[in-house]
């Protein structure tokens, strides 16, 4: 009865400041049948999932509070099953994402992928180390998405 499970379409956040790399890895994930949303830095992916508001003094290119944002305590339950993000950003790195992602209570379990178009293995390993579920080095193939099925987080009922 596991056919059933392919009806539903799993939600994957992609994140990458390369605009051209961000409509190859959105086609790629659009071709294996799942809903893709695509966002350009480490900030606005913490902003999609309903992270941002306490640790984001980061943020020099605006004085005023983020009025747009919602606030913190209405927090939207984001129902994203994978976050894949490119390692080099301007601002936040893939890097400093999937550790803000694990050190957040209601984040840490979404898995994390990351891709970057160097192979560097000390960086594949502090990522992994970190939590990162896999590494694909660039340009990312349909074979590199197949990998990330057993990663999806399958329901989200164990949270409270």
């Amino acid at each position: 009865m596991g056919v059933a499970v392919e009806s539903t379409q799993f939600h994957v956040l992609a994140v990458d400041d390369s605009f051209i790399d961000r409509k190859l890895i959105e086609r790629l994930l659009k071709t294996s049948s799942y809903h893709v949303t695509v966002v350009d830095s480490g900030n606005k992916a913490l902003e999609f999932l309903g992270l941002v508001g306490d640790h984001d003094d980061d943020d020099d290119d605006d004085d005023e509070p983020d009025s747009e944002i919602a606030p913190s305590n209405h927090h939207q339950e984001v129902d994203v099953n994978l976050i894949i993000t490119d390692y080099s950003m301007p601002g936040m790195s893939g890097y400093d994402l999937l550790r803000k992602i694990k050190e957040s209570k209601s984040l840490k379990d979404i898995p994390v992928v990351i891709m970057s178009s160097e192979n560097v293995p000390s960086r594949i390993n502090r990522c992994l180390e970190e939590g990162a579920e896999e590494f694909f080095l660039k340009p990312v193939q349909l074979s590199d998405v197949r990998k990330l099925r057993p990663h999806l987080i399958k329901e989200k009922s164990t949270r409270n």
